[in-house]
């Protein structure tokens, strides 16, 4: 039976914002010194071996202003396609990380190793992505994206197969700008509006 919920309004706490940043991230909301870095700081640590780079962007609103309390976080195989935990996997990558946007701009930066094509267990693989979740206040329940690489074979990716509406799959595509760089934006309504994920 499903409860009914008119009598409760809805609290901040219910929010991702604005608070999210000081108990996820508090060095970078200005609260150092509570844990020695914080967690997710980086996906790979020196010696991870496969190409470095770095992807930036922005999360934009409707308005199309970027949004400036924004967090990410991204999770993602090493350059071989393997996940932290599965054998042979590169000991320098966690895969995973937790960023912000910069309260100023808004733009992101994230510096990894290029992922590895990941094996599906009925056989086939999935192009090489990064898996993001974006929170920021109002936004209620995280969205789930994936960022695919343009310059990257992905036509046989299940998952970027499955969407119905084809010219919205190029909202999942980084741009390369320079070797080693690339660009993603994220929209949250409009035309260029980003796919999301219910995972």
């Amino acid at each position: 039976m499903v409860q009914k919920l008119d009598w409760l309004d809805e609290t901040p706490s219910q929010t991702a914002g604005p608070y999210v940043h000081i108990g996820c991230i508090p060095t970078f909301a200005g609260l150092a010194g509570i844990y020695p870095e914080d967690l997710g700081l980086s996906p790979i640590a020196d010696g991870a071996e496969g190409e470095i780079i770095t992807i930036t962007g922005a999360v934009f609103d409707g308005t199309g202003w970027a949004i400036r309390d924004a967090m990410l976080e991204s999770w993602q195989p090493d350059a071989q396609g393997l996940f932290t935990g599965q054998p042979g996997t590169h000991p320098k990558v966690s895969g995973f990380a937790r960023f912000a946007a910069d309260g100023e701009s808004g733009e992101f930066s994230l510096r990894t190793v290029k992922p590895g094509s990941v094996a599906l267990p009925g056989g086939g693989r999935q192009a090489p992505h990064v898996a993001l979740w974006i929170v920021a206040r109002g936004i209620n329940i995280g969205l789930a994206t994936r960022i695919y690489f343009e310059d990257e074979d992905n036509s046989a990716d299940p998952l970027l197969a499955r969407i119905e509406q084809r010219h919205r799959v190029r909202t999942l595509l980084a741009k390369r700008t320079a070797p080693g760089q690339y660009r993603f934006d994220i929209h949250l309504q409009g035309d260029n509006e980003t796919v999301f994920l219910d995972l």
